[in-house]
């Protein structure tokens, strides 16, 4: 098993930039595949981006893509997300996500979510 804890989240300016930390407990953080995801009020939960393993393979949908980047340290077992050119659209409650496989829609271990809110 995995727990996540985000952090990072709070109030920005549209245009500005945040960056989200994962901070993920085990001893086997290497052997999961990590994404990130987000809710806003009243939407579905959003993908926004996953990395494999040991970070080989990104994947962003085209909401974010050019301005979030997913990244990972194994080595002190976290994950981020550096948010640039923030929008209002993209304030919601961001969630860090963990399963053993890559590209899956069902992730087995998530983290409790940080509030993001882009002012406009």
């Amino acid at each position: 098993q995995v727990q996540l804890v985000e952090s990072g989240g709070g109030l920005v300016q549209a245009g500005g930039s945040l960056r989200l930390s994962c901070a993920a407990s085990g001893r086997t953080f290497s052997s999961y595949c990590m994404g990130w995801f987000r809710q806003a009020p009243g939407k579905e939960r959003e993908f926004v981006a996953a990395i494999s393993w040991r970070g080989g393979r990104l994947y962003y949908p085209d909401s974010v893509k050019g301005r979030f980047t997913i990244s990972r340290d194994n080595a002190k077992n976290m994950v981020y997300l550096q948010m640039n050119n923030l929008k209002p659209e993209d304030t919601a409650v961001y969630y860090c996500a963990a399963d053993l496989k890559y590209g899956t829609s069902q992730y087995a271990y998530w983290g409790q979510g940080t509030q993001v809110t882009v002012s406009s």
